[in-house]
Parts: structure tokens; sequence; C-alpha cells
């Protein structure tokens, strides 16, 4: 075991050999060429006007309720910004996407999480926190979740669906793993099933590279004027250059390619992580993801799960803290495995050090 290299499951980083670095070099010159003196000034507040026509029509949405911006991630600080007041009800998954926690904390929220079962949040205990606060806003990862890997079943989204028809609520779908399914087919994403109640917020950083930081809102045209108007007085405008690339990118017809030769490349990868964990972890509770980034453990009480993530690196292997991916900060018993940016041979001695290092800490 060599200490001195350990295996970092922690980030959910693409793979670095997967990075489309000279169709990238190609387009960037191509689009400099053609639009440089509009890429390179000042631009519109709602992002490059092409780029945001192509998502228009790949989402079959209208240009208006397309929002250009840096990250997803920024789009939930809009979103928190412009919905919630200090005091207001924020319901999440838990565990739920860490920087979506702070986000609401951020802004004063009281953050309920709603359990997540195999597949999905837990139905019932969503209801029976309804009755007690309606949220302003319940923010869901629906697709190969992060941190847990966890997709929602096509029943729960109708009825969530329903409810935040009857009840009011707004849905922050995030979505930047959605076109990465392995297996199966994909459900319905609740833009679809309830457009009028959902911001659907996803980005390009897993389907073509992290570092160009562009991503994009879809929302209910009744509410885009606003954010629209945060975005203006925001940033005045994101980043059109690397907009402009990625747009000439997929003008090109390079992003379906791309999304499949991923899906062939992390296809494998999820395999093998599923196959050693069943060889090494027998008996541990496990979500089987059909697609994305990560799957995740839940540890019995046997194990020390504290102990185990405090000194995981003993044994060659670094683990993101648990606590950190719920509203409650219980989490001590809680692992993500992200695979996608490990060959199989490191997700294979990952595994094995894994299950010392579990050993080690089983309650004696």
């Amino acid at each position: 075991m060599d200490k001195n290299n350990p295996i970092y499951f922690t980030r959910g980083n693409p793979a670095t050999d997967a990075l489309p670095i000279d169709d990238f070099r190609k387009c960037a010159d191509a689009i400099f060429k053609e639009q440089g003196r509009v890429l390179f000034q000042y631009g519109h507040y709602s992002g490059y006007g092409p780029l945001r026509q192509w998502i228009a029509d790949w989402f079959g949405a209208a240009y208006e309720q397309v929002l250009m911006g840096n990250s997803s991630m920024e789009f939930l600080t809009f979103a928190a910004a412009l919905f919630v007041e200090k005091g207001d009800t924020v319901f999440l998954e838990n565990p739920s996407y860490d920087r979506a926690i702070t986000a609401m904390k951020r802004a004063g929220a009281t953050v309920v999480g709603i359990p997540l079962e195999h597949d999905g949040i837990d139905l019932h205990a969503f209801e029976a926190a309804l009755q007690q606060n309606v949220p302003k806003l319940f923010y869901i990862v629906p697709d190969f979740q992060n941190p847990a890997g966890v997709t929602i079943s096509l029943e729960k989204r109708q009825r969530i669906a329903e409810l935040a028809r009857e009840y009011g609520f707004l849905i922050v779908e995030d979505a930047p793993y959605r076109f990465l399914r392995y297996q199966g087919e994909n459900p319905p994403a609740f833009r679809e099933l309830v457009p009028e109640k959902t911001l659907h917020i996803s980005s390009f950083s897993k389907i073509m590279s992290p570092g160009v930081r562009v991503g994009f809102l879809i929302g209910p045209k009744d509410i885009m004027p606003k954010l629209h108007k945060w975005s203006e007085d925001t940033y005045i405008h994101p980043a059109l250059v690397t907009e402009g690339i990625v747009y000439e990118y997929c003008r090109r017809g390079l992003l379906e390619p791309n999304i499949e030769s991923l899906k062939a490349l992390y296809a494998p990868r999820m395999a093998c992580m599923l196959q050693m964990l069943d060889q090494h972890l027998p008996g541990i509770d496990f979500i089987r993801p059909e697609g994305g980034f990560f799957l995740s453990l839940n540890l019995s009480g046997e194990i020390n799960g504290r102990a185990l993530q405090e000194n995981a690196k003993q044994f060659g292997i670094v683990l993101s803290n648990g606590s950190g991916f719920f509203t409650d900060g219980q989490g001590d018993n809680f692992v993500r495995l992200p695979f996608c940016g490990l060959s199989p041979e490191e997700i294979e001695e990952g595994v094995i050090r894994l299950s010392k290092a579990i050993d080690h800490h089983r309650i004696k």
C-alpha cells in the first residue's frame, strides 16, 4: 500500500484524457476569426445570443427562457437571492450537493433535508414536511444524484410535480449528469413534467470541460425577466469568449459524439467499481447507479465512519467528509465514491484499500 500516492475518492472530476482540447483549439481559432470583435467586447447580460438559441432549440424552449452564466452553481445563488428571504423554508434531498446546502443557508433559509431512498426522496417524509412548512424552493439533482448516485423514479417525479402545482413551490432541477446515462432510459425531467414551476439548471462541465465555466438556466417565461435583470446587475455579462467557443463546438456537431465517447469511457469504470464493491465489500449497502459520476456507501453502525474518514490517508485513500452533504450534519457513515476520473486500475486498488480501512474501523 503506497501511502505516498493516495487514491482520491473526493471530487467528481471528469477524466483528464477525455477533455476535447484539440477540438477546442480549432473551434476557438474559427470563432475568433468570425466573431472575435464581438466576443472580446462587452456583450448582452443574458449571454452569447447564438449559444442561447442553440440551447433553446436543443431543449425545445423559447429563446427568452434561456439564460447563460458561468456555472450552474451561479444559478443556485441567483435562485437563493431572488426567491428566498431570511427564514423561508427550502427543501433539499438528504444527502444533497454540499454547495447547494451552503448557498441556501447563506441566503438565510431554513433548510429541511428530505431522506433519500434508492429510488429518490422519501415521499412520505416530503409530504409530512409540506404539512409543517411550504418551501419557497425544492432543490433536487434528479438524475444520478450528487452525492448519492440515486435517480428519482418516474412515479415520484410525477407526484412532486403535482405537489408543486398544488402548493406553489418552485423546483430547482440541477441536471449536469442527465446526458451521461450508461444503462436504461431517462425518465422525463421536471422541466417536462411541470415547466411552469421548474428552474432547470445545467452546464457543459461534465459533458465537455469544467474549465470552460459555461452554465445555462431554462425557466418559466413569467419569472425569467427577474433572472435576466439579476444577471445584468451581478456581472454585466457572463464569459462571452468561452461561450463563443462552446457555441462553435456545438454548431459543428461535436457535442453529441463527445457525449457518446464519454459514456463509452465511463460505463466500464462504473461497472468496475460495482464489481469491486461486490467482491471486496459484501454486505455493505451501496447505491447502484445507471450513469453519472458517483455512487455511495451507507455504512452500518458497526463501523466507525467518522474515524474512517479521518484516518483514510493511512490506508492510501482520501475520502470526502460525509457530513458536509447532509443538511443536519449527520453523515459520518456516508461515503461518496466518484469513479469517472479514475482509471480501472485505480478503482480496483482504491476499493481494495477502502475495504482494508473499513475492516480496521469496525467497532469491536
